[in-house]
Order: C-alpha cells, then sequence, then structure tokens
C-alpha cells in the first residue's frame, strides 16, 4: 500500500556518496525533501535533481533538508554529485529497501532492468510524519515542485 500525508515516514540509513550512513532519524526536528530518481546520469533524473540544485537556497533558508535517493551505488552517486554540484546528499539504496518501504519502485524498468526506483517526491514534517507524497509511473515525468514549496508554506 502506498504511503499517504499522515502516514509515519518509515525510517531509514543508507551509504551516501560521501560514503557516510545518512538516517531519516538525524533529521528529527527539521522538514526533509526527499526526492527519489531512477538512475543517475538520465536526462530526467537530472533535471529534477538540477531543479532542487538551483532551489538550494530556497530549502536551505527554510530550514529543510533535501535528499536524493536512488539504488544507484555510492561511487556512482559521488561522480553524479560532482558533475552535477548538488549541495545535498544522494543516498545509494543499492539493496532497494527503502525505495520500496516508500512505493516507489519498479519491479522492471526500461531495457528489462530490474528494482530502479521510481520518480518520487515526499516532504516529511518536523515530527517525522509525511505531508506530501507523489509517486510517478511515468519515469519522464517531473515531480510537482511548486506543489512541494507550497506544503513547506513557501
Amino acid at each position: 500500500m502506498a504511503l499517504q500525508v499522515g502516514d509515519q515516514a518509515p525510517d531509514f540509513k543508507l551509504f551516501s556518496s560521501d560514503l557516510k550512513e545518512v538516517s531519516l532519524k538525524a533529521f528529527a526536528g527539521r522538514k526533509v525533501v526527499i526526492q527519489f530518481f531512477p538512475m543517475a546520469f538520465t536526462g530526467t533524473c537530472t533535471t529534477q535533481l538540477c531543479t532542487m540544485r538551483d532551489s538550494f537556497g530556497y530549502y536551505e533558508g527554510i530550514n529543510a533538508a533535501v535528499l536524493g535517493i536512488s539504488v544507484d551505488s555510492p561511487f556512482t552517486l559521488a561522480k553524479f554529485k560532482e558533475d552535477q554540484s548538488y549541495q545535498f546528499p544522494l543516498l545509494s539504496d543499492f539493496n532497494k529497501e527503502v525505495s520500496q518501504a516508500y512505493g516507489a519502485f519498479y519491479d522492471e524498468f526500461v531495457f528489462n532492468l530490474k528494482g530502479v526506483s521510481k520518480r518520487a517526491a515526499f516532504v516529511i514534517d518536523e515530527t517525522g510524519k509525511i505531508s506530501y507524497a507523489e509517486v510517478l509511473e511515468n519515469a519522464g515525468d517531473l515531480p510537482d515542485f511548486e506543489a512541494i514549496k507550497q506544503v513547506l508554506g513557501a
């Protein structure tokens, strides 16, 4: 069953592109914007995360953390982060557990690739509850960035 607004966000511990363990619990007391994306270095994923990069000052200004999550390895994510100058952590869900817990998971993706994150966006409030949930079936679509900002109180 898909996560809904008002649900408690599943906690997780994932390794970042810096090879540091990052947990959702560590952000307690802050709003968190989670952007799931299928694959590093692809067109729509780059657009999705560059939109977050280019708006980073806004999120930082309201003390909201931004996290990008995909099933790519931490090493792939490190290169992607470096190439695109992302200011926020990219987290590796290589074991696919977090993508599945959030309902943002393709069992089968293009080119017969199995187990890839769906493009999705979640806003987690200061108490760990979901205040925005958007899981996109079409990997070519982008999250509604304006709706995310509205939920955050822009």
